[in-house]
């Protein structure tokens, strides 16, 4: 029964963490040498973020980060998961000028965690490119991949010494739907029906290139590990029985995790069923080829194998149907000729997308193992948020966060039974978010947060929420165990 809860513990050196991403977090956005980033660029438009908000502060981790170390140490995780902020350390993306306040920011986080015990894993990209890349194509030129290797280059030399665990982009899949389809992230554009599908071929060579580089020049002497990290929700049929429901949830999960993971972990192409579909759409536009990019040998060989863990965000999921006429003004993409979409039966928590489904997780990581060769894997994401809406009065700090609590809880419960009763090779979890943060297009009115921080405050203090209390204890029991009174 998918209500049952299992008892265990988690392998000796499984990975317990929490995560940020530095434009979420860090302020300072234009102290100390620090170059423009997309997302300042794009937060200081009107009418871009839900709130009229904007990261220039954020939580001030760029002052508060020894705080911050603090709160991890409190909670006993020994894993910390954050990005480095591309514009921070190079104002003007050129390795050979770099910021060395930026360099030193890091290396001070990086020492106060390595001191504390507490491993930095690092994500090398997590959205905020560059605003004088962007100005040269960002990543719709080719010229990305080549100063993604020089950036990623640079880090490798800066910190590999101390940081064992690297993340080459964060959720290329989100990064391509809403920076470049629907427009409702940095850069902003708008171009579902081609821009879409380069970026994924660029950010797939990017993500290669910078992995060989890892793994040719610094592998040996620094023995860490280096991946990508691609979101998904789990998505299955809304009648199993029917054959087509089945296909739409196929055609989704491919669409989305198999878009980056199947290149990656198969054979450096894009998924069959994904290059068909896009196809079969671009001859009923009336174009004489596919838009999707086509991968030349070099390039799937570039790719191909390109991992040591398998990474992966996960927060909801979804049911799938065919899609029709009725549903049509809920397409979520032109080529996506299926109707994704939640039971509204599932509890739901602030996001409007994040409905509770905790047995998903498991299921998807059963598909992961059986799909993608049984590999290791890290969730380097999974969180739940709480919304507060523009101008409508509430308990905004939530210290009492009961349904992050039940969330944080099943959701690792059903992280044991796919180790359990599935035989997943389940690595390590990070926990969304250490603190409240920037959550991009939504601006401050969705919190993430094991800690709840005053944004009007400009001190930016931190208060630990009862989530905290549960995340420790399941950390140091390592799993649960029947002695818990609730979980």
């Amino acid at each position: 029964m998918a209500d049952e809860k299992a008892y265990g513990k988690f392998a000796d050196d499984f990975m317990w963490g929490t995560a940020t991403a530095s434009y979420q977090i860090e302020g300072a956005w234009e102290k100390d040498g620090k170059g423009e980033s997309v997302w300042d660029r794009h937060a200081h438009e009107s009418g871009k973020i839900e709130d009229n908000s904007n990261a220039d502060v954020a939580c001030d981790s760029y002052h508060n980060y020894e705080q911050d170390v603090e709160m991890m140490k409190n909670l006993k995780v020994k894993h910390y998961r954050f990005s480095l902020s591309w514009s921070r350390l190079l104002p003007t993306a050129d390795a050979g000028k770099p910021n060395q306040a930026g360099i030193d920011y890091y290396n001070k986080l990086i020492n106060a965690l390595v001191n504390a015990g507490i491993q930095p894993c690092v994500t090398l990209y997590h959205w905020d490119l560059p605003q004088c890349l962007q100005e040269k194509g960002g990543f719709l030129d080719d010229m990305i991949i080549d100063k993604f290797e020089e950036y990623a280059n640079f880090c490798f030399e800066k910190f590999g010494d101390r940081v064992k665990m690297w993340i080459t982009i964060n959720e290329p899949h989100v990064n391509c739907i809403y920076g470049f389809a629907m427009g409702n992230h940095a850069p902003g554009i708008q171009d579902p029906c081609n821009g879409f599908y380069k970026v994924s071929r660029t950010m797939l060579l990017s993500h290669a290139k910078a992995w060989h580089k890892y793994d040719t020049r610094y592998r040996a002497q620094q023995k860490g590990q280096i991946s990508i990290s691609c979101n998904s929700d789990w998505c299955e049929a809304k009648d199993p029985s029917k054959e087509e429901d089945r296909k739409a949830a196929e055609l989704y999960l491919e669409a989305t995790l198999g878009w980056f993971a199947h290149p990656v972990y198969v054979d450096g192409d894009y998924p069959p069923v994904l290059k068909e579909a896009v196809a079969k759409k671009s001859e009923e536009y009336g174009m004489d080829k596919s838009r999707f990019p086509v991968m030349t040998e070099e390039e799937k060989t570039l790719i191909k194998g390109t991992h040591d863990f398998f990474g992966l965000n996960h927060y909801t999921t979804r049911l799938a149907t065919p899609m029709t006429k009725e549903m049509e003004e809920h397409r979520l993409h032109p080529d996506l000729d299926a109707f994704i979409f939640p039971n509204m039966e599932w509890e739901r928590a602030g996001s409007e997308w994040l409905y509770i489904a905790p047995w998903g997780l498991r299921k998807l990581l059963k598909h992961i193992a059986t799909t993608y060769g049984n590999p290791t894997i890290i969730v380097t994401e999974n969180g739940c948020s709480t919304k507060h809406p523009v101008g409508k009065e509430g308990d905004v700090a939530n210290l009492e966060d009961e349904q992050r609590c039940n969330y944080i809880s099943s959701y690792i419960n059903e992280a044991l039974k796919a180790v359990q009763q599935d035989g997943v090779k389940l690595q390590g979890y990070f926990l969304w978010s250490l603190m409240d943060n920037f959550e991009w297009a939504a601006g401050y009115t969705e919190r993430f947060g094991l800690h709840y921080v005053d944004f009007n405050d400009a001190a930016r203090p931190r208060k630990a929420r009862k989530s905290c209390q549960i995340y420790r204890e399941i950390i140091e029991n390592n799993g649960f165990t029947k002695s818990r009174k609730k979980f």
